[in-house]
């Protein structure tokens, strides 16, 4: 089974138009796992944390999914694809070779949260036409195993297929593990794999085998071959599990441009 190589915290950031968020992937500590070069959280019940939003930005070169767990965010891009996500919902864009999109809340019940993840694209599909795609939650299956309801937002997990459709191989599954629960999965050898813990806790071993906690607001960097095991603690757990296949290209970036 694969071991905790590495967690991070995160660190606060601004980004937007003063959205006030963490930012766990894409900063001095964990610049990036190939292929995801960004994972922000969002998260407040104060709306003057995050009321002003993302006007309208430019991206180009990546893919950019939005997981809303709470609240909504109105999206309009320049291709001219609209619509807003609510909890449970996810949006995934491919900027590919060029797009300017606007990501604004709308209030509800007074708190915002979810989570941004960039997917990075090989250089022979940094040019492909934009698109946009949205999930809402009743399209996204869930499967339940031995305590654990697995939400496969994109790739194949546990014989389900995902919602979202990608252009590289990756998966993005988001689970809810009841008390005590354990949750193994198989995971391709040659992927890059993480785990974020967003409620409650999960344990998993280390490198010398020993079982190692994993508490909320917390990112495990999973290495090995075969697959993830996890067990959740006496609250149970919620964590969003991504794995796909590093591209191993340079990577050039700067801000919404890679």
């Amino acid at each position: 089974m694969r071991h905790i190589a590495r967690t991070v915290t995160g660190m606060p950031a601004t980004d937007g138009a003063g959205v006030k968020l963490k930012r766990v992937i894409g900063t001095p500590i964990l610049d990036l796992i190939d292929p995801f070069l960004m994972l922000d959280e969002f998260g407040s019940d104060d709306p003057s944390s995050w009321i002003a939003g993302f006007p309208d930005h430019p991206h180009r070169g990546f893919e950019t999914v939005t997981i809303m767990l709470e609240g909504r965010v109105k999206h309009a891009d320049s291709v001219g694809n609209q619509g807003v996500i609510e909890a449970g919902d996810v949006q995934w864009m491919t900027a590919g070779r060029g797009i300017i999109h606007s990501e604004m809340p709308e209030r509800a019940d007074g708190r915002l949260r979810g989570f941004q993840l960039w997917v990075n694209l090989p250089g022979r599909l940094k040019m492909s036409p934009p698109r946009y795609q949205d999930v809402p939650a009743a399209r996204i299956r869930s499967v339940e195993r031995e305590g654990a309801a697995v939400r496969v937002i994109a790739g194949e997990a546990l014989s389900v297929q995902g919602a979202a459709s990608t252009l590289i191989p990756v998966r993005l599954l988001d689970v809810a593990m009841a008390a005590d629960a354990h949750f193994e999965i198989v995971v391709p050898a040659a992927h890059a794999c993480f785990i974020y813990v967003y409620e409650g806790a999960v344990h998993a071993p280390d490198r010398a085998g020993n079982r190692r906690e994993v508490p909320k607001g917390t990112l495990a960097v999973l290495e090995g071959d075969t697959g993830v095991a996890l067990s959740a603690g006496s609250a149970g757990a919620k964590l969003l599990l991504a794995d796909g296949a590093p591209i191993r290209e340079p990577v050039a970036r700067y801000g919404p441009f890679v």
